[in-house]
């Protein structure tokens, strides 16, 4: 494990002798532009693991993506290996059919302090909730990113992250109706407290993730990818490319479902992405919205 290696991976280039907010902006954008937030181990039987060792054989040496377990756990590595104060934090992801946060602490993120500012990063939540630049720590203030505005809200022992978007223009008919269309124009995304904690803090959360029969992960199969201009995204046989168009107040999505044949394709092109073992793709009914 080196970071000459992750840096080749991501395709980033530049200096990393800086430990400034400029290099950190750099490299985390190349993260999430490069290394999709995908769960396809589950649905091509491959175990998912929070051994460091084999995210880091996974994404950097075979290419692949990874869910926010694998993703920012090796970002973090990849932090303190370079020498930034880096602190590990866990965060409730929020769910609109329990109007609430989930109970359990499932998705992990990183602080990052740097000349006395918090900052929070975070290269693995995918879709329009992906952030592709570190957010300050800072309650209240507007932060706008290419998804749309982006704040954290102290709310005294949990901070919130929040998103302000765009109305969305489908040009499937289609898919109008599709539940997977994200109509909320403001949304809550996930909550965390400031409090350090260990990577064994989410073994357990690990597991019940790709196992049990009602988590998400194990009803859909889903691939992300940012790009310059928006994300890419498959999820289940449903592919879209969807185009962020600020200056119009639209989210332009190009949604179509794929054959079997089609999807070993897909991944190869639109991810770079080629799997051991043959995907079984699913998209059952669960609340999930890109």
């Amino acid at each position: 494990m080196n970071l000459e290696e992750y840096f080749k991976r991501i395709g980033f280039h530049g200096s990393f002798d800086k430990l400034d907010l400029a290099t950190l902006k750099l490299i985390h954008k190349h993260h999430v532009m490069s290394v999709p937030f995908e769960n396809l181990s589950i649905h091509c039987g491959e175990k998912i693991t929070m051994d460091l060792e084999v995210i880091y054989n996974k994404i950097v040496r075979s290419s692949r993506g990874g869910w926010c377990l694998e993703n920012n756990f090796l970002f973090g590595w990849m932090l303190r290996e370079m020498g930034y104060d880096t602190t590990r934090l866990a965060s409730r992801v929020f769910s609109s059919c329990l109007n609430d946060f989930y109970p359990t602490e499932t998705h992990l993120i990183n602080k990052v302090v740097i000349d006395g500012k918090a900052y929070i990063t975070d290269v693995s939540f995918g879709v329009s909730s992906q952030i592709w630049e570190p957010l300050e720590l800072v309650s209240g203030k507007d932060q706008p990113q290419a998804a749309g505005v982006f704040r954290l809200i102290d709310k005294g022992d949990f901070w919130v992250l929040e998103k302000t978007g765009r109305k969305p223009e489908v040009l499937n008919p289609d898919f109008a109706k599709s539940s997977l269309v994200n109509r909320m124009e403001t949304k809550q995304i996930y909550g965390f407290s400031l409090m350090p904690c260990e990577v064994d803090h989410f073994f357990e959360q690990n597991q019940y993730l790709q196992t049990d029969p009602t988590s998400l992960f194990t009803n859909k199969s889903i691939c992300s990818l940012q790009t310059p201009t928006g994300f890419r995204v498959l999820v289940g046989w449903t592919y879209s490319e969807v185009t962020y168009k600020a200056e119009a107040g639209v989210d332009v999505l190009d949604m179509r479902d794929l054959t079997d044949d089609e999807i070993e394709q897909i991944l190869r092109e639109k991810f770079n992405l080629k799997l051991p073992k043959k995907l079984q793709p699913v998209n059952n009914k669960a609340s999930y919205t890109i």
